[in-house]
């Protein structure tokens, strides 16, 4: 009978005796043997039913040592904890965008060291599809960067020089399809059998509406179903997001150790963490919704054993946009460390919409609770659209009804709603059903457009203190704050996308804006550089306050207008204020002292003093340290 210890000391025998010259130390085999339990538990869950089983078990494991003899030694003893010992904060951008490619990334690092930014996320910039590619979410050569971007070889010094500034390199893993100009999609196109068993292809629309009936429709506005018929095949293909996004099978284990291979590559390129984007829809059964199956769950923690062993350096972040609840369900030391956080995003929007911090509140619930290893990413926006995607029982228990909640801030952030200061556009909007999401960067968002178009110096001062407002909100919050490369001047809708063929059918590029670097030129009290080194000063005070690592506690300030929690690590606490409404909003010093016990307390932000009831100004955050014990 073969028991794991048996198959272990098989593969030790086969893979590893036969590979010591590729094998320069005994670092791999302890973790291998360390790992095994779970690597093995995780694929016989996913193909203890194939025949061949324990022989692609093997061949996994042989490409993992053949990836770990080329992973470079400097990143053998890379920083794998950096975002459990530091309160990082990160930034996303698009190459192109932000300084037109790898070389022109390079050149600009020490804007990241100056603002204080420790991890920078770069966009999807490998090789895609000419014209429609997703904004690089469609792949055809997961080891190529773009050539209008530059090389791997590029990216691998970019994310050396990074390291040397405490600067962290994260990168997307866009591993639940392929674009249909794969290498492996080109192969089934021609017929091949082996590729095509690397996708879901199916002869007739019947066996496809077999699975098809029972899957939601993610962009209904733009096609119907889930499948795309193929002409040069005359063959159904499963294609979730786009019509020309295939799919993986990873029911067939050569698709899982050949994505594992592209893993390893990106991870010996210098990269510190991987997002894996669109993790829920991995796992595809017949009869089911295809999302956040047990197995998509199992997969992930496969994946994570062969980076534990091959590169255990490299870390995982979820981008799960599922139900909420399912959401913390992908955040483990055993799955994904890092997770985007996108009820934080979309209930900060609706309290500064509302005036009413009691949704926003509930996304600090004891069941969105993580374990002490791992960080939420928290974030105000990012190179996606923002979606209402709060839990309609939390709304239904504040007397809200969820469907016609989300109507509302449609309405309200693409600017119908009368009294709207934002001027958000919609994305995929269904005018069927009226749903919709919504665009728009930061600023325009949150009125700075609008008032200065309108002219209104009054309105563009509270625009300015809305957007310190939310920047300020982030950066408050436990875990990693995210902010998205421009946000930071304070960029405004750009209009152009819809004279670009290739953009005008997605309103997400309106937001997707080149980074506005004349900005910087201007005089030091321009808004958009008073907005940076007030950003730049939080990012400096949180830098080392433990209590953003530690424990966070809501506390109960008697006003729906206010957001209050309490910061602790072990003596030490914060307690954080923000005021979402225009309207100045009175704190009773009796409420502080319920979870300080103090009677005087210092503003961090500011440096002012506080010793009694006091009034926090209209869209104001304070950080209160005590001043005594």
């Amino acid at each position: 009978m073969w028991t794991q210890e048996k198959i272990l000391e098989k593969i030790r025998y086969n893979v590893l005796g036969q590979s010591k010259n590729q094998n320069p130390d005994t670092d791999f085999e302890k973790r291998l043997i360390a790992e095994f339990p779970s690597l093995w538990t995780c694929f016989y869950q996913l193909y203890g039913n194939r025949f061949d089983c324990l022989y692609q078990l093997e061949d996994l494991v042989g490409m993992m040592v053949e990836k770990y003899s080329l992973r470079p030694p400097a990143l053998r003893s890379a920083d794998s904890g950096w975002f459990k010992r530091e309160n990082p904060v990160a930034m996303m951008l698009y190459v192109d965008l932000f300084n037109r490619n790898l070389s022109g990334l390079e050149k600009k690092i020490g804007y990241f060291a100056d603002l204080g930014i420790s991890a920078v996320h770069l966009m999807p910039l490998f090789k895609t599809p000419e014209g429609d590619h997703d904004g690089g979410y469609a792949v055809s050569d997961y080891s190529r960067v773009r050539s209008d971007l530059g090389t791997m070889e590029q990216l691998a010094g970019i994310a050396g020089k990074m390291r040397e500034k405490g600067i962290h390199l994260i990168l997307d893993f866009i591993l639940n399809h392929t674009s249909d100009e794969h290498e492996w999609s080109l192969k089934a196109r021609s017929g091949d059998p082996e590729y095509r068993d690397y996708y879901f292809i199916f002869d007739t629309r019947e066996e496809a509406d077999e699975y098809d009936r029972s899957l939601r429709e993610i962009f209904p506005s733009v096609r119907r179903g889930n499948f795309t018929y193929r002409d040069d095949m005359g063959k159904w293909v499963w294609t979730t997001f786009n019509s020309f996004q295939w799919d993986l099978n990873y029911g067939n284990p050569s698709v899982f150790r050949d994505m594992c291979s592209q893993m390893l590559f990106l991870a010996n390129h210098g990269v510190d963490v991987l997002r894996l984007d669109a993790l829920a829809f991995t796992w595809k059964e017949k009869g089911t919704g295809c999302e956040n199956l047990p197995k998509a769950h199992t997969l992930i923690r496969l994946f994570k054993s062969v980076a534990s062993i091959a590169a255990p350096e490299l870390s995982f972040l979820s981008e799960a946009i599922v139900h909420p609840d399912d959401v913390v369900k992908y955040i483990s030391p055993e799955e994904c460390e890092l997770s985007y956080n996108p009820l934080q995003m979309a209930t900060t929007w609706e309290a500064l919409a509302t005036r009413d911090t009691s949704l926003l509140q509930k996304t600090f619930s004891p069941r969105f609770e993580i374990p002490e290893s791992c960080r939420w990413v928290n974030y105000i926006r990012c190179h996606d659209d923002i979606g209402w995607t709060f839990c309609d029982n939390d709304a239904a228990s504040l007397g809200i009804d969820g469907s016609g909640h989300r109507k509302f801030l449609n309405d309200f952030y693409t600017g119908r709603f009368e009294g709207s200061f934002a001027s958000g556009v919609p994305f995929q909007e269904n005018l069927q059903t009226g749903d919709a999401r919504i665009s728009g960067t930061l600023a325009s968002m949150a009125g700075l457009e609008k008032a200065l178009f309108g002219g209104d110096e009054q309105a563009v001062e509270l625009a300015l203190e809305r957007i310190k407002l939310l920047t300020g909100f982030l950066l408050s919050l436990p875990g990693i704050p995210l902010l998205y490369s421009g946000d930071e001047l304070a960029v405004l809708n750009d209009y152009s996308y819809l004279d670009n063929p290739e953009h005008r059918g997605d309103s997400r590029w309106i937001h997707r804006t080149p980074f506005p670097w004349d900005l910087l030129k201007q005089k030091s009290d321009s808004n958009a550089l008073i907005l940076r080194e007030y950003i730049k000063k939080l990012i400096n005070l949180r830098k080392d306050l433990t209590p953003f690592r530690g424990r966070m506690e809501l506390m109960d300030l008697s006003s729906k207008n206010l957001m209050g929690f309490r910061l602790s690590d072990h003596s030490i606490h914060i307690m954080i204020i923000s005021n979402f409404t225009e309207r100045p909003t009175t704190v009773s010093l009796n409420s502080l002292r319920l979870y300080g016990g103090s009677y005087s307390f210092k503003d961090l932000i500011s440096g002012v003093s506080i010793e009694g009831d006091f009034t926090i100004k209209p869209y104001g955050l304070l950080w209160l340290q005590e001043a005594d014990r």
